[in-house]
């Protein structure tokens, strides 16, 4: 009898692959450093009443994939009952081999559902949709029973400056969930100064949030200041930044200053001026961070909401994004030298969209490393359009040959989803699969406890050290 599609040893090729994975990665429990999940619906601990609701809404990913196989928009973003929304997505399911989703897909009705007997499909949907809703509406099927029988210590949402932070601060008070949920600084539209609709009102919500009239650069940068440690007072440990590209102009503090006054009032700023301006805050930022021991992440390389029609229609981060091809080298090099020239360049994670940079990446962390901190400089695991079979399996290469693989912090699941914590699984297969076939090859040495103790560490026990969440 055949084994069923996701079975104990799905991905793992090799004798030696399966006992690093049975061995060393399988238990480990998961730290999620960087994820999109809603603090609202940890703290309210939220259910949901359908697969739909919980496993479709709001995944580009799946709406992107059923677009191209030929379903309406209805189906995806649009009116259509949860259970039309569902059978769409089933009856795409097998027009997505080799695509991520049919290995994700799987695997999460495999762990969180137990089906593991048949393939999702047209003539499965029916009776996989009513399984799981009835599964859905027992105790555990929520957002903190999910995490907690996927065994997560730590999750970091993703959290503008402007935050009240008012969920993280209930679910710290709860002393009943043991899982640490905590805030990351993710300042992305204190940048957006060449974006008028976005920049005006946010810092409107920044004057209401830090008590406080911003009508000046020093102005802004004290109010971000204050919200920073307003973070740090709610635990927070990260920064993130999500960017098309890294700036590193020149600049003076009065020429930001003026092109920041300009766009206060409303007035248009070119692109010029928006690099000088971004140049800027990015530094400032970044010492902040520095300053307080947080790790910042840079997540750059996205080309966002290509089809205006789209955007128009069903809205912004719909799934209308593409990989990016704009040159980042020597700005990089140039921010990163800036700030280690004046003492403030914190720890920081490194993450490119597109795999082009792969090379660039893992060579461009050695030439800031401090020798005080382990793995100080990070190239991040693939994400977004990366964050499958090769797409990691290239960035883990890249590292390996350029780097240190024995110090990089893993995977993380960057997902708005529940159930995306199958994602640490996949990778820690992926990872088992890599050395194992390596060992098997000769071309690391069959010593089972050495090679084991690199993947646990990469699995879990270098982010426990890294980010100090279990500090006191």
């Amino acid at each position: 009898m055949s084994l069923p599609f996701i079975h104990d040893d799905f991905l793992l090729d090799t004798a030696a692959a399966r006992e690093l994975y049975h061995g060393f990665a399988a238990g480990l429990p998961i730290i999620d450093y960087h994820c999109h999940l809603s603090p609202k619906e940890i703290a309210e601990d939220a259910t949901w009443p359908t697969m739909t609701a919980l496993w479709l809404g709001g995944d580009h990913y799946k709406w992107r994939a059923m677009r191209t196989a030929g379903v309406d928009e209805r189906f995806c973003t649009g009116d259509a009952d949860d259970w039309e929304k569902f059978a769409h997505f089933a009856a795409t399911m097998p027009k997505l081999l080799r695509n991520p989703l049919y290995h994700w897909s799987h695997l999460e009705l495999a762990r969180y559902f137990g089906v593991t007997d048949r393939l999702l499909g047209p003539d499965t949907a029916r009776g996989i949709y009513d399984a799981c809703n009835a599964q859905l509406a027992q105790p555990g099927f929520s957002s903190r029973g999910f995490m907690l029988r996927s065994r997560v210590e730590v999750v970091c949402t993703t959290d503008d400056p402007v935050d009240s932070l008012e969920f993280h601060r209930a679910i710290a008070a709860d002393a009943s969930f043991g899982v640490q949920v905590r805030p990351t600084w993710r300042p992305d539209k204190a940048l957006a100064v060449d974006q008028p609709a976005v920049f005006g009102p946010w810092l409107l919500a920044l004057e209401a949030a830090a008590g406080m009239a911003v009508d000046s650069l020093d102005a802004l940068l004290t109010s971000l200041q204050a919200r920073h440690d307003f973070f740090a007072e709610n635990g927070c440990r990260l920064s993130d930044r999500g960017m098309e590209t890294v700036w590193a102009e020149d600049f003076t503090r009065s020429e930001v200053a003026a092109i920041f006054a300009r766009a206060r009032a409303g007035q248009a700023v070119t692109g010029a001026e928006a690099a000088v301006y971004k140049s800027l805050l990015l530094h400032e930022l970044a010492a902040m961070d520095a300053a307080k021991g947080w790790t910042m992440q840079m997540h750059y390389g996205v080309f966002r909401n290509n089809n205006t029609r789209m955007k128009d229609r069903v809205g912004a981060d719909t799934g209308f994004d593409s990989i990016g091809d704009l040159p980042v080298g020597r700005a990089m090099s140039r921010h990163f030298d800036r700030l280690d020239y004046a003492g403030a360049l914190p720890r920081t994670i490194i993450y490119n969209l597109n795999p082009r940079d792969n090379e660039l990446i893992a060579t461009m962390i050695g030439n800031f490393q401090d020798g005080v901190v382990a793995g100080k400089m990070q190239f991040g695991s693939g994400w977004w359009f990366l964050d499958q079979l090769d797409g990691m399996t290239r960035q883990i290469e890249a590292l390996s040959q350029l780097g240190l693989l024995s110090q990089f912090v893993g995977m993380l699941t960057d997902s708005r989803s529940f159930l995306s914590y199958t994602r640490h699984e996949y990778f820690r297969r992926l990872l088992c699969n890599i050395l194992g076939d390596d060992i098997t090859r000769g071309r690391l040495p069959n010593d089972t406890k050495l090679v084991g103790g690199l993947v646990a560490d990469v699995c879990y026990h270098n982010a426990r050290r890294y980010f100090g969440f279990y500090d006191a």
